[in-house]
């Protein structure tokens, strides 16, 4: 593969498993004609090093950043519809945290995955989503808890950006996050990320209103543990951008709380 390209070099384990079934015709188009997906994946032949010239964790940054388009590409369907929104929210973010290149060969990527996705319907109207269920359990085996939780706060603000997030996109949401090993009530948090009122910053720290001021104390510092960057500093700094915006919003929420009760 290119040097330039977004996703490059050593694949990780997204070579084998349901993610592996499409990743060789989602990422086609940004392989030249000198490599092979399976070549590419594990390194040139003949190295005997798969990660010859590369960093380590190259493979999980690509792994997560495939896994991050599969998802999406459900959560973008999830109403039944494609929202020009949602789409360029996509575009957006890729542009801010990954660069122009990112655009075009995400873009990409994901228009061919809403053509994998109409595949498997045609053949089962439940096809996609058992294959999305698949990939969850496959992300859940294979990154961390804390970057499971990036993806699924990326897939919740894709939800959010058409301003509305109808009862498919939360069902749709849960089932992802369930599938990886995460909670429901995180899905919650994260659909609350930014509200401006006090109601959605309980939601945000995942606590009653009726929690006392040691509960809120407490509850903030297990929000600001499990989503720190540094969780997610093996992705690449770029990732770990994104996560720093998360705990920012996270922080908000807390800082309203406190003035509210009058806590410092």
């Amino acid at each position: 593969m290119s040097s330039g390209k977004w996703i490059g070099g050593v694949l990780g384990f997204i070579v084998g498993g349901p993610l592996g079934a499409v990743a060789g015709f989602a990422l086609g188009a940004l392989f030249d004609g000198s490599s092979s997906l399976i070549d590419t994946a594990y390194g040139s032949a003949g190295t005997g090093n798969p990660y010859q010239g590369q960093s380590p964790y190259e493979g999980t940054r690509n792994s997560f950043l495939f896994s991050m388009l599969v998802m999406a590409s459900y959560i973008i369907r999830a109403d039944g519809k494609i929202m020009h929104s949602e789409m360029e929210y996509v575009r957006g973010f890729l542009r801010r945290n990954f660069g122009e290149a990112a655009v075009s060969q995400g873009e990409e990527i994901l228009l061919r995955l809403f053509e994998e996705a109409k595949r498997r319907e045609q053949a089962d109207p439940a096809g996609y989503k058992l294959y999305i269920r698949s990939c969850g359990n496959q992300i859940a085996q294979n990154l961390g808890y804390g970057e499971r939780l990036q993806l699924l706060a990326f897939l919740a603000e894709i939800a959010k950006s058409d301003k509305f997030v109808c009862q498919a996109e939360i069902d749709a949401l849960k089932e992802v996050a369930v599938s990886m090993g995460l909670s429901e009530r995180e899905i919650e948090s994260m659909l609350n990320l930014g509200g401006n009122s006090l109601e959605d910053a309980y939601k945000v720290l995942e606590i009653e209103p009726t929690a006392s001021d040691d509960e809120v104390r407490a509850a903030y510092r297990r929000m600001a543990i499990k989503h720190h960057p540094d969780k997610v500093a093996n992705l690449g700094e770029d990732i770990r951008k994104a996560a720093t915006e998360k705990l920012q919003k996270i922080n908000e929420a807390k800082e309203r709380i406190y003035k509210e009760r009058g806590m410092k």
